[in-house]
């Protein structure tokens, strides 16, 4: 039974829109490297027989090191690859239907944007973790609706589940939202739109080390 309360540091999301075929295994070894916590799969150009096989692989690693794995959107596709858990959008399954597919112990996280209301009922339905943003200017989602700190502020007041920041994170301007009530920063292109993976990891990593 996966952990929610590991929903925490880097989570690192592995895009094939940045990385291709021959470079999805590698480059999340190289982010487990540097310190990601938790890796989502996040795949929207692939064959369903393609994203299976990519999807197994990741989760295999990520069971190697002890780091939680995330499918992006499909929770069938999820359960198929035994990942710890879903994330859903706004146009993906209710938590409640994810929960059907995946049982009691996987991690069901939930997109809220900019809506606390929307996490408070996703909590209320049995959500694992909620995810708001985005922050800043996002190359991946650039028409995404915008959060600010004081919404993480808010959320940490009233909410129990971890929460994740979203949306042109950096490892210059993150720290703040881990103030604000960040339990992790999710990452697409600081991470793997990076030439050297790992160090790109270990930048935003060193944000959760304690002083």
């Amino acid at each position: 039974m996966a952990n929610p309360s590991l929903i925490a540091g880097l989570y690192a999301i592995a895009d094939t829109q940045y990385l291709d075929d021959v470079r999805v295994n590698g480059a999340v070894a190289e982010a487990i490297a540097g310190g990601a916590r938790v890796i989502q799969y996040r795949d929207k150009k692939h064959d369903a027989k393609s994203r299976a096989r990519q999807a197994s692989d990741v989760a295999r690693l990520c069971h190697q090191h002890g780091v939680l794995f995330i499918v992006n959107d499909d929770a069938g596709l999820a359960r198929r690859v035994q990942a710890d858990g879903v994330h859903l959008g706004r146009e993906d399954a209710a938590v409640t239907d994810a929960r059907a597919q995946l049982g009691p112990g996987a991690i069901v996280g939930v997109s809220c944007y900019n809506e606390l209301e929307r996490a408070l009922r996703a909590q209320a339905d049995g959500a694992d973790y909620v995810a708001f943003g985005r922050f800043f200017p996002s190359r991946t989602k650039p028409r995404a609706v915008p959060a600010t700190p004081d919404l993480l502020r808010a959320a940490r007041m009233k909410l129990h589940v971890p929460i994740v920041a979203i949306g042109g994170i950096t490892p210059e301007n993150g720290a703040p939202l881990i103030a604000a009530g960040a339990d992790a920063l999710a990452v697409i292109e600081g991470v793997f739109g990076q030439a050297d993976v790992r160090a790109a990891a270990e930048r935003y990593a060193r944000l959760f080390v304690k002083r």
